[in-house]
């Protein structure tokens, strides 16, 4: 399963390697070209010159994590965050390095703890990953500064329709792109899997500026917060309910012509969707909403709880329903003179 090979890979950002190559060969045969600019960008075209509207698909490689910080003489490990809140880490299993040694993230016992400590937030500098070394010296055989260090997170189907997997955000996204790539599409499009997502919006602000497309759909994973004790109101995006649609964020302001298009070949083809009720996050959207004097983009997202963490869960059919959208949109758009 294609959903699977991308969120089992490693790729945070600065090290996308991994993900790059899976998708380069999920790809080989059905576009015409692939390039990675140097940012480390991966930029494919079809239908190069073909009539039609030109359309840019992104979706961005890199997923959330952590980078080896120091080394303490106890041979206990502190790290630096990529997109990551404290409070989830505790006890969670980790791989570092290219060796994908294995540890766990520990903190102080809660018998050990006092009152005041108990009642507040785990901060980050009360973490240390655990390899199991009792020296710096035993330690550094297996580990470096700088080692990127990834979630050891087993992708799983349960229940309903769900996955459960680290990287959703936006191994989802990317595995939408490739599907639609894959397909009989007749306009040009170009997509671009944009690298450091999850530190600034880095990479996308390279492709922008050297891709010109007459309008761009951006693919991401997106928060749900559908579950207790929130009430509907506070429900960003509901699983099961469709891919979900942005109306702004703070990156972009989506124009609702555009939304309108999309909303309109949902219909049409009877694919759910809903719209992503925040105006919170932004995403590489805004990179090319402001490139080449403005261009036109399209926010669509797969819903997904538990963000950011180990184990999000989305639902499969909001993911093949977007995958759907896409190509619907893209054959009726592209056809607009």
């Amino acid at each position: 399963m294609l959903i699977k090979k991308l969120t089992d890979a490693n790729g945070l950002p600065g090290n996308e390697g991994e993900i790059r190559s899976i998708i380069k060969e999920e790809l080989e045969g059905h576009v015409d070209s692939m390039l990675t600019d140097r940012m480390g960008n991966l930029i494919v075209t079809k239908n190069a010159g073909k009539p039609g509207k030109h359309i840019g698909l992104s979706a961005h490689m890199d997923e959330v994590g952590m980078l080896v910080k120091r080394v303490e003489d106890s041979g206990l490990i502190r790290m630096g965050l990529f997109g990551l809140d404290p409070r989830i880490l505790p006890s969670k299993i980790v791989v570092i390095g290219k060796d994908k040694v294995k540890g766990v993230i520990g903190t102080k016992p809660v018998h050990m703890t006092k009152a005041d400590e108990r009642a507040k937030a785990i901060e980050l500098d009360a973490l240390y990953i655990d390899i199991g070394a009792s020296s710096k010296e035993e330690a550094e055989k297996s580990v470096s500064m700088g080692d990127f260090v990834y979630f050891d997170s087993e992708f799983t189907e349960f229940g309903e329709h769900k996955i459960k997997a680290k990287a959703l955000d936006d191994r989802a996204g990317c595995g939408i792109i490739i599907e639609v790539l894959k397909s009989d599409i007749k306009t040009p499009v170009t997509a671009v899997f944009c690298v450091q997502e999850e530190v600034g919006l880095r990479g996308s602000m390279a492709a922008a500026n050297r891709v010109s497309a007459d309008m761009f759909v951006n693919l991401e994973g997106t928060v749900s917060a559908d579950m207790p004790p929130n009430e509907d109101y506070e429900k960003v995006t509901v699983l099961g309910d469709g891919p979900a649609l942005s109306l702004i964020d703070r990156s972009s302001v989506y124009l609702k012509e555009y939304v309108n298009k999309m909303t309109a070949v949902a219909e049409e083809n009877a694919i759910p969707y809903q719209f992503r009720r925040t105006g919170a996050g932004g995403t590489d959207a805004g990179n090319y909403h402001t490139a080449h004097g403005g261009t036109p983009v399209i926010g669509v997202a797969v819903p997904c709880r538990y963000l950011h963490s180990p184990v999000s869960v989305m639902d499969k059919r909001d993911y093949e329903n977007a995958i759907k959208l896409v190509k619907a949109f893209i054959n009726k758009y592209g056809e607009e003179q």
